[in-house]
């Protein structure tokens, strides 16, 4: 099982989560604040934090960048912020996953296991991936990095997975279904995920939903990577 981290204030949701948890055979510890929060991961090593936002110290919005300077860890966090803003900027901000309160155990442990299903095959062995080209994009699966025109792009772990995953299918209308369940390691979910996402990702690589020139969204069909119109026909392969 996983080794949990519950950063949680209200002591009756967090000793709800704990005894759900520690009845799944997850090993968890758990602290009120976000300054506790930032000892605990310097201190041991978790499989996944499940975070509240609204703790007394630190707003957790901040406690999660912060988190992000120290570790890698997949965070999913828990919020009563349901506004398309707050989420963007949660996700934009590293966290993995989100879940809006109210919301059920098992909801959690859904979604607690499609991150770690996630993060584990992540870590394991594989060849080598190539170098993928698609136009002026350039993205390395290996060392996790992606280029625009030379300069290095600044991508959370989903959105850099979200864009290996399509610049190694370019031109291929690849369905929302198989997005949550490839990229998101979900069999269901909201395409709120997929849009925020694909919305930073799009600003990013200097476009937008209006003016694409390398993201195409396929009204209830799905999405496609390509290189802009200007750019050489074949330009994407692999190197």
């Amino acid at each position: 099982m996983a080794s949990v981290l519950v950063v949680e204030d209200d002591q009756f949701v967090r000793s709800a989560l704990i005894r759900h948890l520690t009845d799944a055979s997850h090993t968890v510890r758990s602290v009120g604040t976000a300054l506790e929060a930032l000892r605990e991961v310097a201190l041991f090593r978790f499989d996944v934090v499940v975070l509240d936002l609204g703790l007394p110290d630190l707003d957790g919005s901040e406690a999660l960048k912060m988190l992000r300077g120290i570790t890698d860890v997949p965070v999913i966090v828990a919020t009563a912020r349901d506004d398309e803003t707050e989420i963007v900027r949660l996700l934009n901000a590293g966290a993995d996953d989100y879940l809006t309160k109210p919301f059920s155990v098992e909801h959690l442990s859904a979604r607690m296991a499609a991150v770690l299903r996630r993060a584990r095959s992540g870590g394991a062995e594989a060849e080598p991936s190539p170098v993928l080209q698609v136009g002026g994009l350039t993205v390395d699966p290996l060392r996790r990095q992606a280029e625009l025109d030379g300069v290095r792009l600044d991508l959370t772990r989903r959105e850099f997975d979200l864009l290996a995953f399509l610049a190694a299918r370019p031109g291929v209308v690849v369905p929302r279904k198989e997005l949550l369940a490839e990229v998101w390691q979900q069999s269901y979910g909201d395409d709120q995920t997929i849009d925020v996402h694909l919305s930073w990702l799009r600003r990013k690589l200097g476009e937008t939903a209006a003016r694409p020139r390398y993201l195409h969204t396929l009204r209830g069909v799905g999405v496609k990577l390509e290189p802009p119109a200007e750019a050489a026909p074949g330009a994407e392969q692999a190197r």
